[in-house]
């Protein structure tokens, strides 16, 4: 039975093949809902991953959910090959190409949440399709707090869809290149503005290496906001599943505070977590780094953030 501290998290579980222009690595972890469910498990329990494998599946990385205590009733297991993503980064790390995608089970998945596990309060659509996004609002009945995740594809081939899901969930999550083209600006404070127009009460733009910006509604035309700094990397290996780290951080920490309602406060802190868990998964390809963390680990960055952003 879930309780007030659970979290559900849908979206894809994949198998990643990347290179960078430093490396390369094969038959990785990754998908949306794998790195937002590992970095939620630091801060509460239960996590209940929702998605669908295949029977190519590696096993080390179902030992690995195990091992972070995430629980697997809602993780579909398919007789087909499981969703596969090859990309290469360039030079700057923030630029990539998609070289291949293998949508393989997906294609036909149709989102299904045991009852067991319906009940969570927190519940996080990861990126996945609009559709299955509603597929799971529909199924997790006991609902308090919905955060969302999309993606350029979504915003051109699905926006009517991802439109309902706006109008259904308390906090978008959603890129600064997302963002401007989702509402067509190119400022990014207005593009906050009309995001938040379209139905959550809370918007966080993310902004690469350069942090995040939350948006809350307060009933005027002025929503209040917050600029969070992202940690200083001197390096980064592989920036696959940082956005995906931050999300379930960020959702992984309110469902700890047992809330049935969160402040502006609250969420502004969520943001600095995320922001901070987010900058691990930038150190090592995969979850490589993200499944080695300690809280103390996670603390120390907390600090230093705090000490080279507030000033008297």
């Amino acid at each position: 039975m879930s309780t007030s501290s659970a979290v559900i998290i849908g979206g894809t579980i994949a198998i990643d093949h990347v290179k960078t222009p430093n490396a390369e690595a094969a038959n990785l972890l990754g998908g949306s809902a794998s790195y937002a469910s590992i970095a939620a498990s630091y801060y509460t329990s239960p996590v209940h991953l929702v998605g669908i494998i295949g029977k190519d599946f590696p096993k080390e990385h179902v030992e690995l959910f195990n091992s972070k205590g995430i629980t697997l009733d809602g993780v579909e297991r398919s007789e087909g090959d499981s969703f596969s993503w090859s990309g290469e980064y360039h030079e700057n790390m923030n630029d990539r190409t998609t070289r291949q995608v293998d949508i393989n089970v997906l294609e036909n998945w149709s989102v299904k949440v045991p009852a067991t596990i319906a009940d969570a309060p927190v519940v996080v659509l990861a990126n996945m399709s609009p559709e299955n996004q509603l597929q799971m609002l529909d199924a997790c009945t006991g609902a308090k707090f919905v955060v969302a995740d999309t993606m350029d594809l979504w915003i051109a081939i699905a926006n009517e869809k991802l439109h309902e899901v706006l109008k259904r969930i308390d906090l978008l999550v959603i890129n600064e290149s997302e963002a401007r083209e989702f509402v067509g600006t190119s400022n990014l404070i207005v593009a906050g503005r009309r995001l938040l127009g379209k139905g959550p009460k809370h918007v966080v733009i993310k902004l690469g290496e350069f942090g995040a910006i939350l948006f809350t509604a307060n009933g005027t035309s002025s929503p209040r906001l917050f600029r969070c700094a992202a940690f200083p990397l001197t390096e980064v290996a592989d920036p696959t599943g940082a956005g995906d780290s931050f999300l379930g951080a960020l959702a992984g920490y309110l469902a700890s505070t047992g809330q049935a309602e969160y402040s502006f406060e609250d969420i502004r802190q969520a943001v600095v977590q995320g922001s901070v868990v987010a900058s691990f998964t930038c150190e090592a390809f995969s979850t490589r780094r993200l499944q080695t963390l300690s809280r103390s680990q996670i603390d120390e960055r907390l600090a230093f953030l705090k000490s080279i952003t507030h000033w008297p």
